[in-house]
């Protein structure tokens, strides 16, 4: 239940970041080309818009951060592993496991001096430059999704003891989408 809630929660967040990182710059686009238009110029020069760079690169971090989780959690984070797949049994299995419980462990150490770095920023008060936002918040990205990456580290790694498994992402289906068969040939 919690990881469904999770699960939903992960892609909800980065499909968000995705969309308005996308409306901002389209708005921020149109009115640059706009304000170049001169019937339109009185209109655009009223609107300020310096602000649309900084929260994309925010929201790009932000999706980064979640992104990376989502990749551990599918099975799609790049992962070099050319050596391992070609161990048999118990090597393999030993170098899988020693690999997922390192990111683990490199993630945990990630995510807890990122909330060390959050709590100083906090109290030096800083802000943003052109949306003066606190600087805590847009670092808060690093322990929040260092921890779930974490997390996911830790999920899948007790998946595969339990059944050997890998996640495997399948560039062919898309979830949620029912699976069509095509003229005699299965889905």
């Amino acid at each position: 239940m919690i990881n469904k809630f999770l699960d939903h929660l992960e892609e909800w967040l980065i499909g968000t970041f995705m969309a308005v990182a996308t409306l901002v710059i389209f708005v921020s686009v149109l009115h640059r080309y706009a304000s170049g238009v001169p019937a339109l110029f009185k209109l655009t020069q009223q609107i300020n818009l310096v602000w649309a760079q900084e929260l994309c690169i925010y929201l790009f971090i932000w999706m980064a951060k979640f992104g990376a989780a989502y990749g551990v959690r599918t099975g799609i984070h790049v992962g070099v592993d050319v050596l391992i797949n070609r161990l048999k049994g118990g090597k393999r299995k030993f170098w899988i496991t020693f690999g997922l419980l390192a990111g683990a462990l490199f993630t945990a150490i990630v995510a807890s001096l990122g909330a060390k770095f959050v709590w100083a920023i906090y109290f030096a008060g800083q802000v943003s430059p052109d949306l003066e936002l606190p600087m805590w918040i847009v670092y808060l990205a690093i322990p929040l999704g260092s921890s779930l990456m974490c997390f996911r580290f830790l999920q899948v790694a007790w998946q595969f003891h339990k059944t050997g498994a890998l996640p495997k992402h399948d560039v062919t289906r898309v979830e949620g989408m029912e699976q069509v068969t095509v003229a005699g040939k299965g889905a």
